[in-house]
């Protein structure tokens, strides 16, 4: 059982007749990577800025290490945000040295750890670049690695993979369960549920302002479920309607390349061996599983419900 790194206790928020967070709670384990998911204006931004003492809440405390957050805990929080902010005109390299000692690196240290992020990235001849000669994904790479230079305990990534191509984003990501796996904890906002199954231990879901759900992933997935079996068979389904009756509803049936596929609801509390029993004698099974809903389904029903 990880200790928690980071609390957030009924944080309020409004700007200007526009109530931007609502009581919102949020606990992130130490060491894990933890999902900060919604819709666009949903709240989470204004989170992330409450977290980095960008902007104070109205109301609500922030524990850090258990114990309130302090400006010096600044210094053991890295922050990638969206809207990324690196010099234009000055040089990368010169660039990255100011940023990390900004975070309390000495000169000699900063240069140590950038030759190791260079060379890692393959990106050594940046270095005497301006920034606006770098691609927008470039930029990106950057500044991932004046965010994580410094090694802080808590690193925070909103939408870390825009504006790069599969390629890069595979690579950043790989660098964030490394991260992981080294021991930093890490808050990652994104609208991409495909990197949010991929990556994510916990998630929390806000919507207008709100906390609609929190968890961890494989739970939250489990309770989801919707007793619906997929089969793919070899045989024939007539009078299987039948054989049935109304403890079972076929959802879907369907035949392509020669693959016999159908989808079942489990209804009235009956058992998957129970189902099992009664299709055996009148088709041949290659495979039985119960379908499991991703983290896009489960973020669109749970958005749909509470509009």
């Amino acid at each position: 059982m990880h200790m928690e790194l980071l609390k957030a206790i009924d944080i309020d928020k409004t700007f200007v007749n526009h109530q931007a967070l609502t009581k919102v709670n949020m606990s992130v384990p130490e060491n894990s990577i933890y999902g900060l998911l919604g819709p666009n204006g949903a709240g989470k931004t204004t989170l992330l800025r409450i977290i980095n003492r960008i902007t104070a809440p109205d109301s609500g405390e922030l524990l850090f290490n258990g114990r309130k957050l302090k400006p010096e805990d600044i210094n053991q929080i890295g922050y990638l945000p969206e809207e990324r902010g690196l010099y234009k005109k000055m040089k990368v390299g010169e660039q990255a040295l100011y940023l990390a000692q900004l975070k309390g690196l000495t000169r000699r240290e900063a240069q140590k750890r950038l030759k190791y992020w260079f060379e890692k990235f393959e990106i050594q001849a940046w270095w005497n670049k301006k920034v606006e000669e770098l691609s927008k994904g470039m930029q990106q790479k950057v500044q991932f690695i004046t965010t994580v230079l410094h090694e802080p305990k808590l690193l925070i990534f909103d939408e870390p993979f825009s504006g790069f191509d599969p390629i890069n984003a595979q690579l950043i990501k790989n660098e964030i369960l490394n991260l992981r796996e080294k021991g930093s904890t890490i808050i990652f906002s994104t609208h991409n549920m495909e990197s949010v199954e991929e990556i994510c231990d916990h998630i929390t879901l806000i919507n207008k302002s709100k906390n609609i759900l929190e968890g961890q992933i494989n739970d939250i997935k489990q309770n989801y479920k919707s007793d619906i079996y997929e089969i793919t068979f070899n045989g024939d389904t007539n009078g299987l309607d039948n054989v049935l009756n109304s403890h079972y509803k076929i959802l879907e049936k369907s035949e392509s390349q020669g693959k016999k596929e159908m989808r079942i609801k489990l209804l009235h509390k009956t058992s998957e061996n129970e189902l099992l029993s009664l299709l055996i004698p009148k088709i041949e099974i290659l495979s039985f599983s119960e379908v499991v809903p991703s983290m896009n389904d489960i973020f669109i029903k749970v958005v749909s419900e509470n509009k």
